[in-house]
């Protein structure tokens, strides 16, 4: 940047000295040159010491020495820096103090509006406090350029600019200005000799595009960047027969048509991007813009223009065309744009390969292709670009390894590879790179160490290596990239430590080496990264002390140490670092980090009381200290920027400060699992207007659930009460506008019916009202609720039978169905299993149940019965169904349907009254792994059935292994006709049971015998890292149930 600005100082300079005659150059002149008038020194002398000289770290610019330092009385101001003369008469013409460092207010008494005869007056790139541009400048009539620019005016535009009739340039853009109609209108009528205006950033949002019209006609730039433009721009400014320049950039509200004939020749830069303006390209068009050299259309509406005409504006140097949705293949045509120097075609639906032509052009500096759909191999050619600063391929599917090749592109400052399916080693990409400032190779399968090679780019500032497969450990020569400013190695298998060296890059503001296998205590050496914003070293093996130092990063704004092994205490005193078991936990020096917004220390094994003052962090957003030690009670909150808190799996105890209830911006309260947190939640609870979670399940809470937690908060998603000892009965959870998704009060002492405001709950997708004391039949209006897939009753009450379906689409999203230990009756719901469509296919996708579209993530959780264990389910697995009516008074016979349930787990349907045969169909359910259907009155051969004999006992007719019972003469009952007995073919098309037999039952003793012992010695160690981050159950073992049944497994 301050090479830019440098180069624009130098212009200014040109710009002025170019439009004055300096006539001093000639010696015919007999009279001597003039000095400055005694009354123009003065002014510009009192001019520059009505404002203090701003130091260069506060100014907005990287300034050089400013213009008016060397100003000095009783020398010729003509020979000030940035003043010049006329050097007939002395008078002061113009005065050029851009980016001079000038701070404070213009008041419309200034002795510059003593200088009447400044032709040219540029006083951009400083900063004037928010000043009004003075009325005064209407003084100035003789002014022909004025430029007020990036300085920091405030108000509105004053209509005495318009007085400036002999302006051919006026500049006011990038200031906090309006300017309203009136005074546009009288900019247009009387600034007849205009011919460069901008106004870019001014809010012109009221003046009407049309009245653009009545601007001069000597117009040749006209600049209007993001000012807010709204209605239809008239064709005609495009056929202005001046007009060189139109820069409508960011306008989006701004209409109209890029007309297709009679534009103006002399175009050479069109900018319309992220504009409404609509493209139509024809070859007229094309003919009246040879003289285009840069055109940006960026999210533009090309309403299916031929894209090749523009490989006729062979004098194009820049072409934008980004976001769209251009389609097809690049065209060919673009070949002929030999000198280009900037393309960029990235978000449109490009298809590859890339065309051979590109190698045409050679001048290409800057090449975008990014957000496309290109799937294909990197041509060759483009190893000839070697002018080639920026290549971004981003977003593709792009494949293969890196060109070697690509070593030709020596002049490469920026290259993004991420997101893409490269694979391979980089280390082709790592020659000949000395001016490489950004290397993005993010999302793709690379592999490999980091060659030593990428510690000679020492200009990178920007390095991303994240989720890709390499290993190994961190070199020291890491230290050599003194530059970089943001390094992400996250998602790799990076091992080992982090060597001192690399706490040398000072200059480091992002640091992301999350989700690798770390294993070493963190170095006293990070205090040295003092820049730092963002730091996040979570999903590591990292243990023993966090460092004093980390708390001399005042600049954080983002903690992540989460799901490591630190441990220790949290010290609440200053300074003491108080010792536990050797280790050294987290001084109060923390409460330096007042920029902090950000603190996770979530999964680690860190105890001791929760300190003070994270309670009273004034930046502090997201506070997470999930799955630790801590006790204590909950420090009162004196800060209100909180929005997030999660202390859940800790040992806290006590009640709920109130001070929690004051937290109006807070979205998510997470205190589960504590075990020792009690209490009433009183109504106080129903102030949290922006509450989308509230989780506070595993504790002690006692009391009525507050009535109005059912219509508080639009916002609210997640309820979760289970596991407490709440009473009374269920309130009405949801009013008529509301976006919940997750009901839970397993586990406490309600009573009563279900409440038919449910109905209202049209978004909940998991509902769980088990153990409770409710006494109520099946409520049928569940049906009603379209995007169920969890619904947990068990352990009531209920009674009555199962009706059935009234719609044809009752529970079609349903994976999970428990209605265990109650006492319900009749036939099973036949109709219902009919209606189960999610348990009729096979998900195989990894992914789990969760509550999205929240300003944080919440992953489902359950605890139900699994082949006779309670277990909690941490994560939902969308591929997990389980249907359980065990343990009611169903009676009849077992219906056929069920056998189109084919995705699921488990069935248990124990401990009923049901008759007659094991249906063939059940054949089918080739994902079962837990079968239950013990203690009830069926009758059948049990020996071609592959389950353990606990899933067939308390049968009385059955009979044959696995069961004891023998039957008749070796031979059990004949079962009824059927289509399963046409040669075993449903068999075949199901699964073979005496093979599969053997098979599994071998399987399955071995698997849960070595289960057993990698769990309990918890080695392998890799292997126990997989399954924990990795399976989908992700279960926790509480206690064996009391019911008299185990669920059986294949055997």
């Amino acid at each position: 940047m301050g090479s830019v600005l440098l180069l624009s100082q130098i212009l200014c300079l040109l710009f002025f000295h170019s439009h004055f005659q300096p006539t001093h150059s000639s010696s015919n002149f007999s009279s001597p040159v003039q000095l400055c008038p005694a009354d123009q020194s003065l002014a510009l002398l009192q001019f520059k010491n009505s404002f203090p000289m701003m130091s260069s770290s506060r100014s907005r610019f990287e300034c050089y020495q400013p213009k008016t330092v060397l100003w000095r009385e009783g020398t010729d101001s003509c020979s000030w820096d940035g003043v010049t003369c006329n050097m007939k008469t002395g008078h002061v013409i113009g005065l050029c103090l851009r980016c001079s460092m000038l701070y404070g207010t213009l008041h419309s008494s200034s002795a510059l509006f003593f200088l009447h005869h400044l032709q040219k007056l540029d006083l951009s790139h400083n900063d004037f406090n928010g000043s009004v541009i003075s009325s005064s400048f209407g003084q100035l009539l003789h002014l022909t350029h004025l430029n007020l620019s990036s300085s920091n005016f405030e108000g509105q535009v004053p209509p005495e600019i318009s007085h400036l009739s002999r302006l051919a340039s006026l500049d006011l853009s990038e200031n906090n200005l309006m300017l309203e109609p009136i005074s546009f209108n009288k900019l247009a009528q009387n600034l007849t000799q205009l011919r460069e205006l901008n106004l870019s950033e001014v809010d012109m949002s009221l003046v009407v595009p049309s009245s653009f019209m009545n601007l001069s006609s000597s117009l040749t730039s006209l600049q209007l960047q993001d000012c807010g433009l709204q209605g239809e721009l008239p064709g005609n400014v495009f056929r202005r027969s001046n007009l060189q320049s139109l820069d409508l950039w960011s306008n989006g509200e701004l209409t109209g048509s890029f007309p297709p004939y009679n534009l103006s020749n002399a175009l050479s830069y069109v900018d319309l991007s992220r504009t409404r303006i609509s493209i139509q390209l024809e070859p007229d068009s094309i003919s009246h813009l040879k003289s285009v050299e840069m055109m940006f259309l960026d999210g533009c509406n090309f309403a299916g223009s031929n894209l090749g005409l523009l490989g006729n504006l062979t004098q194009l140097r820049e072409l934008g065309l980004a976001f769209n949705q251009l389609g097809g293949q690049i065209p060919f045509s673009l070949g002929k744009l030999k000198q280009l120097e900037y393309l960029d075609l990235s978000f449109n639906n490009f298809i590859g390969p890339m065309p051979d032509d590109f190698s045409n052009h050679t001048r290409l500096a800057w090449l975008d292709l990014s957000g496309n759909s290109f799937q294909c191999h990197l041509p060759f050619s483009l190893g000839n670009l070697k002018q080639l600063s920026h290549l971004i391929l981003s977003g593709n599917e792009f494949t293969g390894q890196v060109l070697n090749e690509f070593s030709n592109l020596t002049q490469l400052i920026e290259l993004d590879l991420s997101n893409n399916k490269f694979n391979g080693q980089i280390l082709s990409l790592l020659q000949n790179f000395e001016k490489l400032d950004v290397l993005k190779l993010s999302f793709n399968n690379f592999t490999g160490e980091i060659p030593n090679r990428l510690f000679n780019l020492t200009q990178l500032t920007w390095l991303d290596l994240s989720n890709n497969k390499f290993y190994g450990q961190i070199s020291s020569s890491h230290g050599n990239l003194e530059k970089l400013f943001s390094l992400t190695l996250s998602f790799n298998d990076f091992t080992g430590e982090i060597p001192d060296a690399f706490f040398n890059l000072t200059q480091l503001n992002w640091l992301d080496l999350s989700n690798n296998r770390f294993d070493s205590q963190i170095s006293s050496s990070l205090g040295n990264l003092e820049k730092l914003n963002f730091l996040r070293l979570s999903f590591n093996n990292f243990s023993g002390e966090i460092p004093n130092s980390l708390f001399n990063l005042t600049q954080l704004v983002s903690l992540d140490l989460s799901n490591n092994r630190f441990d220790g205490q949290i010290s609440s005193s200053h300074g003491n670092l108080e010792k536990l078991n050797r280790l050294i936990g987290l001084p109060s020096q923390m409460n330096r980090l007042s920029f902090l917004w950000n603190l996770d220390l979530s999964n680690n094994l860190l105890d001791g009381t929760i300190p003070s003052f994270f309670f009273s962090m004034p930046s502090l957003q997201l506070l997470s200290l999930h799955n630790n030690h801590f006790s204590g009670r909950i420090s009162p909150f004196l800060s209100n920027s909180l929005q997030y808190i999660d202390f859940s799996h800790n040992k806290l105890y006590g009640q709920i400060p109130p001070s929690v209830f004051k937290l109006e911006n807070l979205a998510a309260l997470m205190l589960s699992s504590n075990a020792k947190l009690t209490g009433n939640i009183t109504s106080v609870i129903c102030k949290l207007k922006s509450l989308e979670i509230l989780d506070l399940s595993n504790n002690g809470f006692s009391g009525f659930i507050p009535q109005c937690l059912g219509n508080f908060s639009d916002n609210l998603s997640v309820l979760n009460l289970g596991v407490n000892n709440f009473q009374g009965n269920i309130p009405s959870v949801c009013s008529e506008r509301n976006n919940l998704r997750y009901l839970n009060f397993n586990g406490n002492q309600l009573k009563g019916v279900i409440p038919p405001s449910v109905i209202n709950c049209v978004y909940i997708e998991f509902l769980d009202l088990g153990n409770n004391m409710i006494d109520d039949t099946f409520p049928s209006f569940l049906e009603m609720l379209p995007k169920l897939e969890v619904i947990i009753l068990r352990s009531n009450k209920l009674h009555g039978s199962l009706k059935g379906p009234t719609a044809n689409d009752s529970f079609s999203k349903l994976k999970i169905f428990d209605l265990s230990n109650n006492s319900l009756s009749g036939l099973l719901p036949t109709e219902y299993f009919n209606n189960f469509k999610a348990m009729m296919s096979v998900d195989q996708e990894m992914h789990y149940m969760t509550a999205r579209n929240l300003s944080t993530p919440y992953v489902y959780s359950v605890t139900m019965t699994w082949k006779g264990l309670e277990i909690e389910f941490t994560k939902i697995q969308i591929a997990l169904a389980i249907l359980d009516l065990s343990c009611n008074k169903f009676t009849g016979k077992i219906p056929e349907s069920l056998g189109m349930l084919k995705s699921l787990k488990q069935l248990n349907l124990s401990h009923n009254s049901l008759i007659g045969y094991i249906q063939p169909s059940l054949g089918k359910l080739t994902n079962l792994e837990s079968l239950d259907l013990s203690s009830n009155m069926l009758a059948e051969d049990s020996r071609n059935c592959t389950f353990e004999h606990d899933s067939y006992e308390g049968n009385l007719r059955l009979c044959g292994l696995p069961l004891k019972v023998k039957c008749n003469n070796g031979e059990g009952q004949q079962l009824p006709p059927s289509n399963f007995e046409k040669e075993e073919s449903m068999f075949e098309e199901g699964f073979g049971w005496k093979a599969i037999a053997m098979g599994y039952g071998c399987g399955f003793v071995f698997g849960v015998s070595m289960g057993y012992v990698v769990f309990r010695t918890r080695k392998p160690a890799w292997f126990v890292k997989m399954v924990e981050r990795g399976g989908h159950q992700n279960t926790k073992r509480l206690r064996r149930k009391n019911a008299p049944r185990n669920g059986g497994r294949r055997h």
